[in-house]
C-alpha cells in the first residue's frame, strides 16, 4: 500500500492505493479551505480501512507547480512521514498527473492549473499509439492572454476549475479548445499515486533531502512599505530638566 497526497491545488486530496494500482481509499474536497483536516483525513481513511500507517510502503506527493502554503504543507507532511516510517518518497509534478486523468485522446493533452489572477500553469502531453505519456513541453506560468502565442493547434484541455477555466479558455483559443468532460477535472491524489506506483515498482525513488516543490514563479510577498526605525533614539531622563 502506498500513501497519495495533493495539497498543490485549493482541492486537496490523499488516496491509498494497493500495489497493483487499485484506489482502496481517496479522500477529496472540491471546496476544501486551507489544509488543517490533511492529518485529520489520513486518520479518518486509515480507520475505516483498518489500516495502520505502517502499512506503507512509499508516500507519492504532488510537487507542484500549484499553491505555495499547499506546496510547502504538502512536501513537509510526505518527507516527516518518510522520515518516521522510513519509506521512500517520490515526488510528482502536478501538471503530468491531471494529465494522466485523460487515459486516451487523439490530441495533445493541455492540463491547466490556477496560479493567480488571470494566470494559469500549464504544460503539453501526447498519448502515443501504445498510450503511454509523453511530455513535450516543459511546466510554465503565463496568462491566459497569451496562451494563443503558444498553443496554435486543438488541444483536449483539462484543469481544477472547470467553471471559470472553460469559459477563459474558450475565450482565449475559441475552436482550438477540446474540453475534457467535466468528471475529469480536478486534480485526483490517486493519479498522483498511480504515477507514483509506477515509479516505485521501477525503484525510482527521490532523495528526500533534495526533493523540492516546483514554483516557476515568485511567491506574492510585497516590501513592507514600513520598515522597521533602524535609528531609534533613547528616551531622555525624565527626571532631568532644562
Amino acid at each position: 500500500m502506498i500513501l497519495a497526497i495533493n495539497t498543490s491545488t485549493p482541492q486537496f486530496g490523499l488516496a491509498l492505493m494497493g500495489h497493483d494500482g487499485t484506489i482502496l481509499a481517496e479522500y477529496f474536497m472540491s471546496r476544501e479551505k486551507g489544509f488543517g483536516s490533511l492529518i485529520p483525513a489520513l486518520h479518518f481513511l486509515l480507520s475505516k480501512l483498518k489500516a495502520d500507517i505502517h502499512d506503507q510502503k512509499a508516500i507519492a506527493v504532488a510537487t507542484g507547480p500549484g499553491s505555495f502554503t499547499g506546496l510547502r504543507v504538502g512536501l513537509s507532511a510526505a518527507k516527516g512521514l518518510c522520515h518516521a516510517l522510513e519509506i521512500p518518497i517520490i515526488g510528482i509534478p502536478g501538471l503530468e498527473a491531471l494529465a494522466s486523468q485523460l487515459p486516451y485522446s487523439d490530441l495533445p493533452i493541455t492540463p491547466v492549473l490556477y496560479s493567480r489572477k488571470r494566470e494559469v500553469y500549464t504544460a503539453q502531453f501526447i498519448r502515443n499509439d501504445d498510450h503511454k505519456l509523453t511530455r513535450t513541453m516543459d511546466d510554465m506560468a503565463l496568462k491566459i492572454d497569451d496562451l494563443p502565442s503558444i498553443f496554435n493547434t486543438s488541444s483536449r484541455f483539462i484543469g481544477n476549475d472547470f467553471k471559470n477555466q472553460s469559459h477563459l479558455l474558450n475565450e482565449a483559443l475559441g475552436s482550438l479548445v477540446h474540453l475534457a468532460p467535466p468528471n475529469c477535472w480536478n486534480l485526483k491524489a490517486s493519479s498522483v499515486g498511480a504515477l507514483g506506483l509506477k515509479r516505485f515498482h521501477g525503484n525510482d525513488v527521490d532523495d528526500p533531502q533534495t526533493l523540492e516543490p516546483i514554483y516557476l514563479r515568485p511567491p506574492d510577498i510585497r516590501a513592507n512599505p514600513f520598515p522597521l526605525m533602524t535609528d531609534q533614539r533613547k528616551p531622555e531622563n525624565p527626571g532631568s530638566e532644562a
